[in-house]
């Protein structure tokens, strides 16, 4: 079941991926975090958003007659506000699936981001749109010639994640977390509790509390 707005609004407030990670944890999920190599452009920026997905095929030619681009700008062009294009590129290191262009097509739809376990270019003119991209590396790259969509809106593994359209995705400074929507509301409301939890122990611990003492009352670390 999908979290309402007022649910998803409050989370997007509140949360961030560590505190997500741990409850995910605790809901047998323990394979929800992205691989570290799935870096922001711009780490003082926060991703959260719904995926929209497109998987890529390693290609090394290319064909005349083929618009290699097809599938991706059929994403791209169909992204809804709040929405984040998550783009499985495997393991290669040949394909550059997003830059600048795509950027100003996704903002201008009022998408919330891309995630992608590719490479990214042209991240000055991204930095500047502060639009939140987090990708597998950085590369000149075009993906012509090297990699194709093959299939969007499709269940794929992205950064060593399943990903699933319409998964919540979170990425901030530590990294990126998939919320699978089948325990999301349940993830949410625990992730919620439990920041106000680490509040709690915050303040104790920034008054001179012992930390084990602090932790038996709240068991929080």
């Amino acid at each position: 079941m999908a979290a309402d707005a007022a649910l998803l609004e409050q989370a997007k407030r509140v949360l961030y991926t560590a505190v997500l990670s741990d409850v995910l944890d605790g809901l047998g999920h323990r394979h929800q975090a992205m691989r570290p190599s799935v870096r922001p452009l711009d780490d003082t920026l926060m991703l959260f958003g719904r995926a929209r997905t497109g998987i890529y095929m390693d290609v090394y030619h290319v064909d005349p007659a083929v618009n290699p681009y097809e599938l991706e700008i059929r994403l791209i062009d169909d992204l809804k506000p709040g929405e984040v294009a998550v783009l499985a590129c495997g393991t290669s290191g040949r394909i550059a699936p997003w830059g600048e262009l795509l950027t100003t097509a996704s903002r201008a739809r009022g998408a919330a981001g891309c995630v992608t376990d590719g490479l990214c270019r042209d991240l000055r003119l991204i930095r500047e749109m502060r639009f939140p991209v987090f990708c597998g590396g950085i590369g000149p790259l075009d993906s012509k010639g090297r990699g194709m969509v093959m299939a969007i809106d499709v269940p794929v593994e992205t950064g060593g994640v399943h990903v699933a359209p319409g998964d919540l995705v979170v990425g901030d400074v530590d990294g990126v977390i998939v919320v699978p929507k089948a325990v999301e509301v349940e993830a949410l409301r625990l992730a919620i509790e439990k920041v106000a939890a680490e509040d709690t122990t915050r303040k104790e611990l920034e008054a001179g509390a012992l930390l084990a003492d602090v932790f038996k009352r709240h068991g929080v670390l």
